[in-house]
């Protein structure tokens, strides 16, 4: 996950905002990130095999810890995980699996830049969303104008000033 929901609740900015809305919010922007920038932001340096129970991997790697991002590919468990818990052998994570032979284990580590960025945009979310589709609004001598939201200001749902941060982490599709 990009960031903790705890620190997120200490934030004034999302106080009221339930801890499974953030979560979810989070996610969200997460995997809009990544297909977005076309990258998956492995450590390919921190990687292990493992076997899959319901209850975790068989598996782990001294390079990971408690709250770390784990992506699992080459499995019918394919999809981004977080790691709750490491004891002995085992590295378990926030979502059933399904028990498999083979799941290939990478760490994902977001730089300082996208993790900002993630959270501008969830302020974002919380205190603009509702107003989206809104051009201008008069209340008495008050007037307030906002930015159109057609197909040239925004890119997935977000202004286009609020997604520069991720020109640098594009890759090219193929």
């Amino acid at each position: 996950m990009l960031i903790n929901v705890n620190e997120l609740t200490d934030m004034p900015e999302f106080s009221g905002v339930s801890e499974s809305v953030l979560k979810l919010q989070l996610e969200a922007i997460e995997i809009l990130i990544r297909a977005y920038t076309n990258n998956n932001f492995q450590n390919r340096a921190v990687r292990f095999e493992a076997a899959s129970l319901e209850s975790g991997l068989l598996g782990k790697s001294i390079y990971l810890k408690i709250g770390d991002t784990v992506q699992i590919t080459e499995s019918i468990n394919d999809g981004l995980y977080t790691v709750t818990q490491i004891q002995d052998s085992v590295t378990v994570v926030d979502k059933p699996l399904f028990a498999t032979v083979h799941n290939l284990v990478t760490k994902v580590e977001y730089p300082a830049a996208v993790v900002q960025g993630a959270l501008n945009m969830l302020k974002w979310d919380v205190a603009n969303r509702d107003k989206v589709g809104v051009k201008s609004e008069s209340i008495s001598r008050h007037s307030v104008t906002y930015y159109d939201m057609d197909s040239n200001n925004q890119i997935n749902g977000y202004p286009v000033s609020l997604m520069g941060f991720l020109k640098p982490y594009m890759k090219a599709r193929f």
